[in-house]
Formats: structure tokens, sequence, C-alpha cells
């Protein structure tokens, strides 16, 4: 899990897949089953996990930013474009 961004109104995390060739630390949790993107809209408290073309196109997007470093207001632009997908409430562990 790599902290990609973090805001006052925005968390965005990386979640890979793990090395099945490493030991787990914590065998009793799943694995994860497809690699993607966390985005926390932390205004509304919910959450969206981009998985497959929806991560694919967000990682486009991410190289898009490496290039040409955007201000925070840019990067909160397009964040808040896919708050309007955030459906699942955050839940602290």
């Amino acid at each position: 899990m790599n902290l990609l961004y973090n805001s006052d109104t925005f968390s965005v995390v990386h979640l890979q897949m793990p090395d099945t060739a490493q030991p787990r630390e914590r065998a009793d949790l799943p694995l994860l089953q497809r690699e993607g993107f966390e985005i926390v809209d932390k205004r509304s408290g919910k959450e969206i996990y981009l998985e497959g073309q929806m991560a694919q196109k967000f990682e486009l997007q991410l190289r898009a930013w490496e290039a040409h470093s955007p201000t925070q207001e840019e990067v909160e632009t397009i964040l808040d474009g896919y708050t309007v997908l955030a459906q699942n409430p955050v839940h602290l562990h």
C-alpha cells in the first residue's frame, strides 16, 4: 500500500498485489484480488476503489501529473470528479 496523495480534502492510496513468494505477516487477512487505487473524499467520508480499466485510466492521469507537476488545485479538481462515484462510507479499522 502506497500513499500517493494526502490533503485536508482527499487521500489517494495505491493498493498493490502482494508478492506471494514472501511470507505474510498476517495470514488471517485476505489477499488483495486486484490491484487498484482508493480515493477517499474526506469531506463526505466516502471512498471509491478504482480497479481494472478505471485504475488504468487513473494511472495515466498520475503519469500526466508526474510529467507536468500540477498544482494542488488541479489535482483536487480531477479527484473531485471521482467523488460522484464514491458510495462507500469510510470505516476505520
